[in-house]
């Protein structure tokens, strides 16, 4: 069967085919990127095909165990079984004479910061000084204009204890950082620490289109390591945790939260990706299309202006945001090779709390 129907400026499809949309308004000159791209740094890929030092992109499972060895695939198959369209691998470098263990850290997350990829994720468990180095690395990159999310995660002792989880995504609070604090119970009653479980949950946030929330997504388990009490679920919550729970006989996720948030009123995974994107695509186009191309006089402002406007309002139809507006920043003046450009918008987020008030 032919490929095709319509597509979302949020999530484009993959497999070739013509894909048709309507739309009033011009067609926007900047797209929106790739949003399924998990990364994953594995260091142990004995019995597979991976080479030291190289990159390699996966798409399905079987792939994923020719890679690294059926024995070590299995970050990679929970994040594909999350939903990412594909996962970046890293074959990390055995640690060298003179290398340590916080070089090899440093260094992996150094070559991956030149790779395009939409969240980052860890295999197993990292000590807590990596946690926070890895904290410090993505603040970093934001600062230089790459955006991505991170999902952390603990240990079977930190998930037998909530205070524990919640002490450290109070650490590494950031709207770029998730941290999962429930290990979880598989179908065959395999126990899962969260650090493990984490690349399952990297692969939902990046399978999940950017205008959805996986607030309340149900999760394939059994039931989780250590089952809370709503005290302790809003305590998470206001720590900024990702808490999964058992609601009858299914589990879910409570929340789509990142660590930076606050009694769940900011800090939220969709609202954070969407921020993400347009701060992804408009610098990409930029680069390639306006940047030393286009001239900086009214014709050219307007150009660059229409350009952001038209993809904001795709966005706009694609529920990922609300009333953008796009002129001249007239705090600064636009001449000689600089343009000074002022965007707003307003976020939208997920139904996610409903109050009723009955009268009778």
């Amino acid at each position: 069967m032919a490929n095709g129907g319509t597509w979302e400026a949020t999530s484009l499809p993959v497999r070739p085919g013509l894909y048709i949309n309507f739309r009033d308004a011009a067609l926007a000159s900047i797209t929106g990127g790739s949003r399924g791209t998990v990364a994953v740094p594995i260091f142990n890929y004995t019995g597979g095909t991976a080479e030291a030092g190289k990159f390699y992109t996966i798409e399905t499972v079987s792939d994923g165990m020719e890679l690294v060895g059926s024995a070590n695939a299995t970050p990679i198959t929970r994040i594909l079984q999350g939903g990412a369209k594909e996962v970046l691998v890293y074959a990390v470098p055995a640690i060298g004479e003179s290398e340590t263990a916080t070089e090899q850290y440093a260094n992996l997350r150094d070559t991956f910061s030149v790779q395009d990829f939409n969240v980052f994720v860890y295999p197993t468990v990292i000590d807590a000084a990596e946690q926070t180095a890895t904290k410090a690395w993505v603040e970093s990159c934001r600062e230089e204009g790459k955006h991505f999310m991170y999902v952390a995660g603990g240990d079977a002792a930190s998930d037998a204890d909530i205070t524990a989880g919640n002490a450290r995504s109070v650490i590494l609070k950031d709207s770029y950082i998730v941290n999962l604090v429930t290990g979880v119970v598989l179908a065959d009653g395999t126990e899962v620490q969260s650090a493990d479980y984490a690349p399952y949950i990297a692969g939902l946030i990046a399978g999940t289109p950017i205008n959805k929330s996986i607030t309340y997504a149900e999760l394939p388990l059994a039931d989780v390591t250590l089952r809370l009490k709503n005290s302790q679920v809003e305590t998470a919550l206001k720590s900024g945790s990702l808490v999964i729970i058992k609601d009858g006989n299914k589990v879910r996720i409570e929340q789509g939260i990142t660590t930076d948030s606050n009694a769940g009123e900011r800090g939220k995974i969709r609202t954070t990706r969407a921020k993400q994107a347009v701060a992804t695509d408009i610098p990409s186009t930029a680069r390639d299309s306006y940047i030393g191309k286009v001239d900086n006089n009214p014709n050219g402002q307007a150009s660059l202006i229409g350009a952001i406007k038209a993809y904001l309002e795709l966005m706009e139809t694609d529920n990922v945001l609300m009333n953008p507006e796009v002129m001249l920043d007239s705090r600064y003046k636009s001449e000689g090779d600089k343009v000074f450009i002022a965007v707003a918008y307003t976020e939208v987020d997920s139904m996610e709390r409903i109050f009723l008030t009955i009268t009778v």
